[in-house]
């Protein structure tokens, strides 16, 4: 017989009624009835509910506090009051012996069953007992489900599974690498891997047909909602003589049939939609459009010509129907303006609404013309129609922020389809955009191969070219983002070049990718969708944090181990660092 158990405290029925049994974990509940005492028992399997009634045994619960861990041995018996909720319900366990294997505090921190009710810094800082909360609980194991069902699908599909360095060198991949300073060699500093980008190119210059590892990423930048700071996992993957139609049938299938095996909820069929970029921007001012909602933009700018309303001359105007909004009180349309203002930078929130008759009124209405009235009735909206305008001299900025406005009104009024994942892609990336200065940068990923090859980056404005790069949505999240690789060292340089990068440059940057694509580089392309995303939407939970086992908080703080920190002087000595900071007042 184990020291501690013989049995996992969700396995007892009431076919072991009479069995003498050995179970462990930590005390839930203790409600002491002075003559007997219920203890529920749990581990992380499930609970069990132990009967005591021996004097010597109660004292001996009474000195021991909630969350500390014991190990019982003791008698099955059946229970007079059954509990059908719980799969140990029928039975119960009569204790003859009690042992106290691990005391807790008399006071702890916060209620361990309300753990997602406490203020999450706290949470944080006793993670190890918000772990045993068992929602949270479950959504570790969850992930690990999810991950086998990942290597299982990637596996069946004939990816081999290969690890790359965590320690390598710095390159400019959009954000802020994590350095970290060399010992042996003073002056010099390796980088956490953004992600294993140039090492899955590497692995198909060196052969491999399809790589992939579940990949831990690090990369200094700011936290929220739906991002991990400082490191987060990805599925990543990459495919030797493939197309952008490869990699987006795989992703679909390990993507789309993880979905349908861990949630009841409806997926999108096979054979996604593909919406260009230009076109996600025009129809719902996002390139990680959410399906749900059935708002779609309009441009109305034409619409406005000549115009009386000053706020909207010489303007881009984005216009927004809701159907059966007119119902809705000045306080809610008063709120979206201000929503407008505050979160998505307009200077204001025009609207009208489509009475019964085909009367427009409130907000702008007194502006529109009986031509205008005709037009807007007979294009865009209806009698019981709300519709609001965003304006601004920039068609891109008007977009962005229209899009924000769509996405808060779908939640305000509810219209989001419920119980459903809505998955797309976007395509046709613009391979290149203009910074705040005026200067052409990339604008997705530099290993992308152009849209028409060499000639269209040799004749083309570079404004106007595609790459072929692609990214998975699902309810507004970006869950993948991959690109068919730029393998040609002439279309390499040429690319980097109209960025601002000579040869030199790139060569310093990326010297064993520009080498290898010199000895026979296979066309490739790949992808990544995140893991955390991903089981952050099948868990259904709002912030990525509650699908981490040890995430750090929105300040990209480990609370727990108290990190980032400070460090003995000769440690800095060690790696040949000195600081030049203000010291803390």
């Amino acid at each position: 017989m184990n020291e501690y158990r013989t049995h996992y405290c969700h396995e007892l029925r009431m076919s072991n009624v009479g069995e003498e049994v050995r179970l462990a974990g930590w005390v839930q509940t203790i409600r002491d009835l002075g003559s007997m005492m219920f203890v529920d028992l749990r581990d992380h399997y499930g609970m069990t509910q132990l009967a005591i009634q021996d004097e010597k045994h109660l004292e001996q619960m009474r000195k021991v506090n909630t969350e500390s861990t014991i190990s019982i041995t003791g008698k099955v018996s059946e229970r007079s009051n059954k509990n059908p909720n719980m799969v140990t319900g029928d039975i119960e366990v009569i204790p003859s012996e009690i042992r106290v294997t691990g005391k807790a505090k008399n006071v702890l921190p916060f209620e361990i069953n309300i753990g997602q009710d406490v203020r999450e810094d706290l949470r944080l800082e006793y993670r190890f007992l918000d772990l045993r909360n068992e929602k949270i609980h479950n959504n570790i194991v969850f992930r690990a489900q999810v991950m086998k069902t990942i290597r299982e699908i990637m596996d069946n599909m004939g990816f081999v599974e290969i690890q790359t360095p965590i320690l390598t060198s710095s390159s400019p991949e959009g954000a802020r690498d994590f350095l970290v300073p060399s010992r042996l060699h003073p002056g010099e500093f390796y980088a956490l891997p953004q992600a294993p980008q140039q090492f899955k190119q590497l692995l198909m210059m060196s052969g491999f047909d399809k790589y992939y590892q579940i990949a831990p990423c690090f990369r200094d930048e700011d936290p929220r909602a739906d991002r991990s700071p400082g490191e987060f996992y990805q599925l990543d993957l990459e495919m030797s003589f493939a197309t952008q139609d490869d990699v987006l049938a795989v992703v679909e299938n390990v993507v789309l049939n993880t979905f349908r095996k861990h949630s009841k909820w409806s997926v999108s069929e096979d054979g996604l939609l593909r919406i260009p970029f230009r076109e996600a921007m025009k129809k719902y001012g996002s390139d990680k459009p959410d399906l749900r909602n059935p708002l779609i933009l309009q441009e109305v700018t034409k619409l406005f010509e000549g115009t009386e309303f000053k706020a909207f001359q010489d303007k881009n105007i984005i216009a927004i129907v809701v159907p059966n909004a007119a119902k809705e009180t000045r306080k809610f349309f008063d709120s979206m303006g201000e929503f407008a203002q505050v979160e998505c930078g307009a200077k204001g929130l025009a609207y009208v609404k489509v009475d019964e008759g085909n009367v427009l009124s409130g907000g702008i209405a007194k502006f529109f013309t009986p031509e205008m009235t005709e037009e807007f009735l007979k294009t865009y909206a209806k009698a019981g129609d709300a519709a609001f305008f965003v304006a601004d001299e920039d068609i891109e900025k008007a977009q962005k922020m229209a899009g924000l406005i769509r996405i808060e009104l779908g939640k305000r009024l509810d219209l989001l389809e419920k119980e459903c994942y809505k998955f797309c892609w976007i395509v046709d990336f613009p391979m290149y955009e203009k910074d705040d200065e005026g200067k052409v940068e990339f604008n997705h990923n530099p290993f992308s191969m152009p849209q028409g090859g060499l000639e269209a980056l040799n004749t083309k404005d570079p404004l106007d070219i595609y790459a072929y790069q692609y990214d998975l949505v699902c309810n507004g999240y970006e869950l993948a983002s991959g690109a068919v690789r730029n393998h040609d060292v002439e279309i390499m340089e040429r690319a980097f070049e109209l960025a601002g990068y000579t040869r030199e440059h790139v060569e310093a940057k990326f010297p064993a990718l520009f080498n290898a694509f010199q000895y026979g580089a296979p066309p490739h392309a790949g992808a990544a969708p995140g893991l955390d995303r991903i089981v952050m939407l099948l868990a259904q939970e709002e912030s990525i944090r509650e699908v981490i086992a040890f995430p750090k908080n929105s300040k990209a703080r480990d609370l727990l181990m108290g990190a980032p920190s400070p460090v003995y002087p000769n440690q800095l000595k060690d790696v040949h660092i000195k600081l030049d900071v203000e010291e803390k007042k």
